[in-house]
């Protein structure tokens, strides 16, 4: 669990990535909403009067501790290391992962039980709404304490979400560099304590909604998930035309680290075929491989 973990911080790392939907690739997302969900008033009264093994057993405590540690680890371990890749070899990092949102869409769908009329708008709607976030400017970075803790409480909806990045809210929120790059590489306590506190109430509110809708709406909510997946695609695409925020004399702006600041950024086309897109459709097809390789082992595990 550690390291399905740790695969879900890797995608809430990366914007236009999803933890949530490293969990349904993994076979933990509905284990996940339900543990998150079972920490409730009856959860902290066993707590509180010293029943520890009843706690432990209600809240599934030790799968969300192993999770939740690997999770943890990631966004400490690979800021920097995200930071450094997406700088110098950001065509490479976004088409391995385009392979893996692409090999997921199929694994999602198939576990629509039934296709309705409900089901088919739901996966139209996730479309659209998808396809929407690539086209909305990002606001400017804000470092104020309440600010903070909504980013926080926003952003874990999308990474708990599957289909809906988390990273990605933060960026269109302006507060992405600021909480997962700058933050977490300095420790920041005036911005990681506000945001974190948003991000823990977030998932615990998130989570009851989830959960009633996942378990009455099934089918619909799926449809919905794989249609948010399919939108993101146009987000993770591995070429991308930028534009930059200018100053007021046509100056491209730059952060405190000598990077231009980018407003927004839409799918393009390679120019030409060369050794670029060669390497980009390998690591796409990794990519691919590895989601199948996943789910074949998952089908198939040794009989105890």
């Amino acid at each position: 669990m550690f390291f399905k973990g740790l695969a879900m911080g890797v995608g809430n790392i990366i914007p236009g990535v999803s933890g949530g939907t490293i969990a349904l690739i993994t076979g933990i997302f509905e284990r996940f909403i339900y543990a998150l969900k079972s920490y409730n008033l009856s959860a902290f009264k066993m707590l509180y009067k010293g029943n520890w093994k009843g706690f432990v057993l209600q809240t599934d405590f030790y799968f969300l501790i192993s999770v939740g540690l690997g999770m943890l680890t990631a966004l400490l371990s690979l800021a920097k290391a995200f930071e450094y890749l997406f700088l110098h070899y950001p065509v490479f990092i976004w088409s391995f992962f385009f392979g893996l949102i692409l090999a997921s869409i199929y694994y999602v769908i198939i576990m629509v039980e039934k296709w309705s009329f409900s089901s088919i708008f739901s996966l139209i709607f996730g479309i659209i709404s998808g396809v929407i976030f690539l086209f909305i400017n990002p606001a400017s970075p804000n470092d104020n304490i309440f600010f903070l803790f909504i980013s926080g409480a926003i952003s874990i909806v999308g990474m708990i979400l599957p289909g809906l990045s988390g990273s990605f809210l933060l960026v269109l929120m302006g507060n992405y560099e600021l909480t997962m790059i700058d933050g977490i590489s300095t420790m920041n306590i005036r911005i990681l304590l506000p945001f974190v506190l948003g991000a823990i109430a977030g998932l615990v509110g998130f989570s009851y909604i989830l959960a009633y809708v996942y378990k009455r709406y099934k089918n619909q909510t799926l449809a919905l998930i794989a249609g948010f997946i399919i939108g993101s695609l146009i987000v993770i695409w591995p070429w991308k035309k930028f534009f930059y925020k200018l100053d007021s004399e046509g100056n491209i702006l730059h952060n405190s680290d000598g990077m231009p600041v980018v407003l927004r950024y839409l799918p393009k086309i390679p120019e030409q075929f060369n050794n670029e897109v060669i390497i980009a459709i390998f690591f796409a097809i990794t990519g691919i491989f590895l989601i199948w390789l996943t789910e074949y082992l998952a089908a198939h595990k040794p009989l105890k």
